[in-house]
Order: structure tokens, then sequence, then C-alpha cells
């Protein structure tokens, strides 16, 4: 700790087609620290993978151009279990040696692989550093489409079937006759997603083998695996987070997305303003706030996502919903607040669990700032905190985890 505060490393950026779109996460959870409690330390991860630091990264011009955190000190995590988290400078200074800072959790903001997809919390977990959100295993099978599908199939979570397509090693588009062979039992038209994306990034209506050609190289350049689901005409999306509540679970507020279109894009989520174009930032200013929530801007979460929050539902829809999102969640010992996206069939009556957000957008804090009993921005992130705090507590390893039984060697 540092004068009585917590030091808590926020970590954003990545080398993520979502890359932006985390910078606005981090730089919004920094703002809506608690400034009484906690003392941020900015880590950026550039689109090369370097992880720099410093305060400069608070300002969101930094940002704009792309490159222009070039000039921060490179850091790098010094793996030492049980001594909190430690980043290095990576340059000695020109007297004396190179830099510590030390930090006491890790609030992972990443969106997409390389971060969300439980490579970051595994590195956590080697370093013995207390980490917000779900654990690794969790977070590499949500992260997954199909993977999410096969781990929840015994869980009582309704879920469309789906044909995975795989990258070939060496190019770009598997055999027609592998294509053929997986869509056996999928109807065109249908839903062509990478596996491992978020922020709807590379999603397309597909209505022939040959549409799914065509799409497949552009996909697979930022994928390894594509997935198709039955395209569902007329059905309405609702979003919800879980967290959480002592013994128990607590669901956020329901959200419906707007869409002015047969699929809702990257661009529709995060540049719409409104339907007047451009990017809403709120939130992405510097840190002198304090404790601010980025609610208080008047930001519906990531830029300006067109929604309604807490439509009204049918009593029965609202109850599927959130009981299928429990379980969802619970089927993992779940951590932090993802976010879970399900897609509804008036027609026929049914819910499907369409997709979990880890690391949702923002946090999805608009969802529980507006929950039955509504959690602020800045205490939703001390909950996580302390949560991350416990877990690590939890599991920790004692000195020596070898069993004395199993001991090989003598011990001093």
């Amino acid at each position: 700790m540092s004068n009585g505060k917590i030091r808590v490393a926020v970590f954003f950026g990545g080398r993520s087609p979502e890359h932006d779109v985390s910078i606005v996460t981090g730089l919004q959870v920094i703002q809506a620290l608690d400034a009484a409690l906690y003392e941020p330390v900015p880590v950026y991860v550039d689109r090369c993978g370097v992880w720099r630091t410093g305060e400069k990264l608070l300002d969101r011009a930094t940002y704009i151009p792309a490159r222009d955190a070039d000039g921060l000190p490179a850091v790098s995590l010094e793996i030492a279990p049980g001594k909190g988290g430690m980043l290095v400078e990576q340059t000695a200074r020109l007297f004396g040696k190179p830099r510590r800072i030390p930090f006491d959790v890790a609030i992972p903001a990443f969106h997409g692989p390389y971060g969300e997809d439980g490579d970051m919390q595994g590195l956590f977990e080697a370093a013995g550093i207390p980490y917000t959100g779900m654990r690794v295993l969790a977070s590499a099978i949500f992260m997954d489409k199909a993977a999410t599908k096969q781990a929840l199939s015994g869980a009582g979570v309704p879920m469309l079937p789906c044909a995975v397509l795989r990258k070939p090693v060496g190019g770009l588009l598997p055999p027609r006759a592998e294509i053929e062979a997986a869509l056996a039992g999928i109807t065109l038209p249908g839903c062509l997603k990478p596996a491992h994306l978020g922020s709807s990034i590379g999603v397309a209506k597909v209505d022939s083998i040959e549409e799914i050609e065509a799409v497949l190289p552009g996909l697979f350049r930022n994928d390894t695996v594509a997935i198709v689901e039955p395209y569902l005409d007329g059905c309405v999306e609702y979003n919800i987070s879980v967290r959480r509540d002592g013994e128990g679970h607590a669901t956020s507020a329901i959200e419906r997305p707007k869409r002015d279109s047969e699929l809702l894009d990257f661009r529709q989520k995060y540049l719409s303003a409104g339907g007047k174009g451009g990017a809403k930032t709120g939130g992405m200013g510097g840190a002198g706030g304090g404790a601010k929530s980025a609610g208080d801007s008047g930001s519906a979460g990531m830029l300006s996502l067109t929604r309604e929050i807490n439509p009204d539902l049918p009593a029965d829809l609202e109850g599927r919903i959130r009981d299928f999102a429990v379980r969802t969640y619970a089927a993992f010992d779940g951590t932090g607040a993802p976010r879970m996206d399900f897609m509804y069939d008036a027609a026929r009556d049914e819910v499907w669990l369409n997709e979990v957000n880890p690391i949702p957008g923002s946090f999805a804090f608009f969802l529980w700032e507006a929950a039955e009993t509504p959690v602020r921005f800045t205490r939703l992130l001390s909950l996580m905190i302390d949560e991350a705090r416990a877990m690590a507590r939890h599991t920790a390893c004692p000195e020596d985890p070898t069993p004395e039984a199993a001991r090989l060697f003598p011990r001093r």
C-alpha cells in the first residue's frame, strides 16, 4: 500500500482487434475507482504487446494519434509469488537501478484475445497477484463460443447448435468438402461469427457456402476459429450481468440493444453517437475526477450504444433470462461481473444464450446502476477488488506445496 491506499494496477489495450475499446474501459475504470481507498497504476499494453506505464496514460489525448504512448517507459511483470505485484522498468536509469513499481491488485480491462481469454489471468495466477474478474478456466471457455456450448451442455442453459470451422495451417480457407461436412445439420441462412472475438467484430449473415467462403478469409485474419449458427429473423437480444452476493448471486438490470439493420455491428455499438456519427467519449477524460462514477457523465456504457434499460418484459421471460444467467455463471464458480447475452424468439417463446463476455465493456456499470438494488460503478469496482483479494487468500499455496509423503528431496 502507499499512504494507506491499495495500489490497483489497471491493465488495458492489448494485441486484440478490440484494443481501442479496451482503452475506453480502462480509463473509465481508473476514473471510477474510489480515490479515498485506491491509488491507480495505469498499465497500457500497446498493439505490439509492449507494456507501458506513466501518468500520461491517464489523458485520453495520449492515444490520439494511436502511437503517442510509445515514449512512455516499458515495464515487465516480476514473477515472485507471495510478494504482491511488481512492475519493473526494462531500461535502467542514468544513475541507479531500474525503477520498481509495486501494486496490490490487478484489474484486467482487456477485451478479446490475449487478455480477456485467460492469458493474463494465468499470468497473475502464476505471479500470485490478486486480480478481478473470472478465473482462468472460465475466462478461456467463455471467450470461445464453441467451447461455451460444449461446456454448458448439461447446465440446463438453452443454446443454438453451431458448425465449427477452423483456419487451416498455412492457409485461409478450409476445403469446400470440409465446410459442407461441418454444416451438416445447420440450415442456411446462418450467422457466421469469430469464435473468440466480441464487440460484434467479424459477424456476418451468410446465405450460402459461397458467401461463407467469401467471408472466412477476412475473419481468419483476426481469429483461427469461426462458428455458424442458424440465422433467426426477428429475434430480440437481451443482456444481463451477474455477480456474487454473499452466498448467493445478484443480477443486474436487463438491457435490450436497439439496431437499425439485420446485425448489430461494431460501428453501431461504438460509433453511432445516437445515430449521428462520431464517437462519444464519456468517461475518457483524465483521472483527476476522483471517485466520480463514469455513469455520472450520462454515458450509457461503452460509448453510445442505443439501448433500452429495464424493458417491459413478461414475468416469465424475465425470470428465465435471470435464471439462465445465474446457471451460466455458477457452472464455473463464477467471479467478477460478466455479461450474458441472450436471444429471444417471440414466435416460439424460446430463449437462447448467445455469448458470455468475461470482461464486458465498461464492466456493464450502466446495468448495475439501473438494477433493482442499484450499485454505482465505484462501488462495483470496490466489491470486485474485495473479491479479488479474498480469492487470492482462498487459493494461496502453502509455503511448501509438496506434501511430506511426496517429497523426494530433503528440506532444510
